[in-house]
C-alpha cells in the first residue's frame, strides 16, 4: 500500500518519494514490539510527511488515528491518501495541535525532525500528556541520525532503546514518560539590530531559524529599497515573521500578509507581530504558497524560499513558490528574493517573473528585485 502513496500537493520529482525505509521500519517495529499486547485502538503520530504513518496504523488495526503535522502541505497530502487508499478509513483520522495530540496515548509514531531543537519540543510535548506506560517509536534514515538524539529522549523518557539497522534506517524506541520534566528552551525570544532599528522575534523550534535572523534574511533587510509607495506587502513563506515585522517598522503605513506552509511559522509570526505592537498591521494565515490570494492581487510580495524538502535538497520548491508569486503580483509588482548564490536562481527569476536586477550580494547569499510584465 505505502508504494501506492502520492506526493500531492507537494511538487514532485523522480528523487522524492512518498514514503520510505524509515516509515516502514516504524511501522514494523512498532507491530513486532507491541505483538503481545496488540495493534493500539487509538494511535499518536507526529511528523507524517504523506500519510505512510498515518495509513499504515489504520491497515494494522488503529479505529482512531491522531496527526500533528507542522506542513498545512503535509496535512492535505495525508488526507488525500488516506481518502484514495482507505475510504472506508478516512473518518478515524483527526488532526491536532502537538501539545493535544498524545493526550493519554500509549502508543506514538514519530518520524525523526533534522533539528535536535525540534525534537526537544516534541519529545517535551509529547511526554507531557502522553499515558504513564506510553512508548514511543522515533525513526530516520542513519545519514540523518545521531546519538544526540538518544540523549534528548533520554531526557524525557525513562529508557531509550535502539533497533537494528534496516536498509539505511534505524528506530529509538522511547519508553515510560518522566514525572518531572525538564524546561523546554521554547519558544524562544531574540532581538535583533538592522539599520538602526530594532526588533524582536519570538519563536517554536519548528520555525525556520526559530528566533534567530538568518545570514541571508539578514543581507535582504540590510538592502531593503524604500517601499512607501507600496501599501501592502505579501512575505511569502514567512519563517518567523523577520522580513514582514522590519518592514512595517521601517515604513509605518505597511500592511503586511504573510503565510507560511509551517502552522509554527504562524504562529511565531504572529507573536513577533504582537512583540513588536504590529498586530494591527500584520495578518498570518497557513497556506499552500499563496492559494488564498487572487491572480494580479499584490504589488510587492518578498521571498526567501528553502531549498530542501525534508531531507532532500532541491529547488523545485523555491520554483514553486516563485511561479505563485508570479501569479499573484499585478502587472509591474515586485517579487524581492533572497537565495543561495550557487543556486543561480536569477535566470530563472527573469523567466518566471520578469526583469531581475541585484540589489545585494555576499560570499553566500544574493538578493534581488524582479518585475512582473505585463
Amino acid at each position: 500500500m505505502l508504494s501506492q502513496l502520492g506526493r500531492w500537493p507537494d511538487v514532485q520529482a523522480p528523487n522524492l518519494f512518498a514514503a520510505d525505509a524509515a516509515d516502514r521500519l516504524i511501522l514494523d517495529t512498532a507491530a513486532r514490539e507491541l505483538a503481545n499486547t496488540g495493534w493500539p485502538s487509538t494511535m499518536a503520530i507526529v511528523g507524517d510527511h504523506y500519510g505512510a504513518l498515518a495509513a499504515g496504523a489504520l491497515a494494522l488495526g488503529s479505529t482512531s488515528v491522531r496527526v500533528h503535522t507542522d506542513s498545512l502541505t503535509a496535512r492535505r497530502a495525508i488526507e488525500a491518501n488516506v481518502r484514495q487508499l482507505l475510504p472506508d478509513a478516512a473518518d478515524l483520522l483527526r488532526f491536532f495541535p502537538l501539545a493535544q495530540v498524545a493526550e493519554q496515548a500509549s502508543t506514538i509514531l514519530l518520524a525523526l525532525p533534522r533539528g535536535l531543537d525540534v525534537l526537544d519540543e516534541q519529545a517535551a510535548a509529547l511526554a507531557a500528556v502522553a499515558a504513564p506506560e506510553a512508548r514511543l517509536f522515533a525513526g530516520g534514515r542513519i545519514k540523518h541520525m545521531s546519538r544526540s538524539m538518544n540523549q534528548v529522549l533520554a531526557a524525557r523518557f525513562a529508557r531509550v532503546d535502539v533497533s537494528l539497522a534496516r536498509q539505511k534506517s534505524r528506530v529509538l524506541i522511547a519508553s515510560d514518560p518522566l514525572p518531572k520534566q525538564p524546561a523546554s528552551s521554547f519558544p524562544a525570544t531574540a532581538t535583533h539590530h538592522v539599520n538602526g532599528t530594532d526588533f524582536t522575534l519570538h519563536a517554536g523550534a519548528g520555525t525556520f531559524g526559530a528566533a534567530r535572523l538568518d545570514p541571508g534574511t539578514r543581507l535582504l533587510l540590510e538592502h531593503l529599497p524604500d517601499l512607501s509607495a507600496h501599501a501592502a506587502l505579501v512575505d511569502l513563506a514567512c519563517g518567523n515573521g523577520s522580513i514582514g515585522v522590519y518592514a512595517a517598522l521601517t515604513h509605518p503605513r505597511l500592511q503586511v500578509i504573510a503565510s507560511d506552509h509551517s502552522a509554527s511559522a504562524v504562529a511565531s509570526t504572529l507573536a513577533a507581530a504582537a512583540r513588536n505592537g504590529l498586530s494591527d498591521r500584520m495578518t498570518a494565515t497557513q497556506d499552500d504558497a499563496l492559494s488564498r490570494l487572487p491572480a494580479n492581487s499584490a504589488t510587492l510580495i518578498t521571498l526567501n524560499p528553502p531549498f530542501h524538502i525534508g531531507n532532500t535538497v532541491t529547488a523545485d520548491i523555491a520554483f514553486k513558490l516563485i511561479d505563485d508569486a508570479a501569479r499573484v503580483l499585478a502587472p509591474g509588482g515586485v517579487l524581492l528574493c533572497v537565495f543561495n548564490s550557487h543556486l543561480r536562481y536569477r535566470s530563472e527569476l527573469a523567466r518566471r517573473i520578469g526583469p531581475t536586477a541585484q540589489l545585494a550580494r555576499d560570499k553566500t547569499f544574493t538578493v534581488t528585485s524582479s518585475i512582473k510584465e505585463s
